[in-house]
């Protein structure tokens, strides 16, 4: 796997996800902008709680503090929610200083 680029819904679902409350507008081709709520992420993803316009290898663009713009596409939906791949991996200095951005609350926060 080159640079673990084609994860399995399993890998991804082992990465530790970190609860957030981050809403967020990404871009769309073809849809635009589009309001979401981010509710949890990892290194690898992220998943939000009111996708219910998006199907399965949809791409956007989002826009995450301090690792800034990135690809990610939907591969799976149930119901609302719909969780996401970004096309690289984040790496662990950023990923740790976003999770620190995004949960300035730090009993929140998982064990790292």
């Amino acid at each position: 796997m080159a640079g673990g680029a084609n994860l399995s819904v399993t890998d991804m679902r082992r990465a530790a996800r970190h609860p957030v409350d981050f809403p967020v507008i990404v871009e769309h081709h073809s849809k635009g902008d589009i309001n979401l709520h981010v509710s949890n992420i990892s290194a690898h993803g992220f998943m939000v709680d009111d996708a219910e316009s998006l199907g399965r290898g949809e791409r956007v663009i989002i826009r995450l503090p301090v690792i800034g713009r990135i690809e990610a596409y939907v591969i799976w939906t149930r119901e609302k929610r719909a969780g996401f791949q970004f096309e690289r991996i984040i790496r662990l200095d950023d990923f740790v200083a976003m999770i620190d951005t995004l949960q300035p609350n730090p009993r929140l926060r998982r064990n790292r």
